[in-house]
């Protein structure tokens, strides 16, 4: 059996190849451990592998690490076209009462939020690299920059705004609702009064 076609038999389009999912195929961790050194497979984090001729999507790789991640601020601006730059840092939502690893939280901003408010705008995007990954819907992403305009680029809260006061598609009942229930109401009026 060549191990290498059986690891690229699972992998799609820039997927992430999983040790367990190796081990159900048939394919050993010292294996494994071989192709990485022979430059065939590149580890990029603990079980976690990919070609060695792929570009890693961060987003995909970090959300394939905690089921509780949902992108949200800065970076779902960026997922919605809604922002003009890369993020330097990854933003990331989870509820209130989990927690990540240092590790896996380092490099990114993370935002914590009440349970009961963690799935509201709750979506499935399709990361630049064509993964799919989770993130907050435009109409979360604004009320998010709103509660946290402390924690935002000044030109980048502007910018967003902006775009969504212009942008095709907007859901004005949806946005008043999101609002009303991250209590942001008064300053979402404020805002928009000014750039509608």
């Amino acid at each position: 059996m060549d191990a290498y076609k059986v690891i690229d038999g699972l992998l799609n389009n820039n997927e992430i190849l999983r040790t367990a999912d190796a081990v159900r195929a048939g394919i050993s961790r010292p294996t494994l451990g071989t192709l990485v050194k022979n430059g065939k497979l590149v580890r990029i984090a603990h079980g976690q592998y990919i070609r060695s001729d792929d570009m890693v999507d961060e987003l995909y790789m970090l959300q394939q690490r905690s089921d509780k991640i949902v992108f949200s601020h800065e970076t779902a601006l960026f997922l919605h076209d809604m922002a003009e730059r890369t993020p330097f840092l990854h933003s990331l939502t989870i509820p209130s009462n989990c927690k990540l690893s240092p590790i896996l939280s380092e490099g990114c901003k993370v935002y914590y939020v009440k349970p009961e408010l963690y799935e509201l705008g709750r979506g499935s995007v399709i990361s630049k690299m064509g993964n799919e990954i989770i993130a907050y819907d435009i109409e979360r992403t604004i009320c998010d920059i709103l509660r946290s305009r402390s924690r935002i680029d000044s030109q980048t809260f502007v910018e967003a705004m902006k775009s969504y006061s212009t942008r095709k598609g907007q859901n004005w009942n949806k946005l008043r609702e999101y609002a009303e229930a991250f209590r942001v109401t008064k300053l979402l009026r404020q805002y928009m009064e000014v750039l509608v």
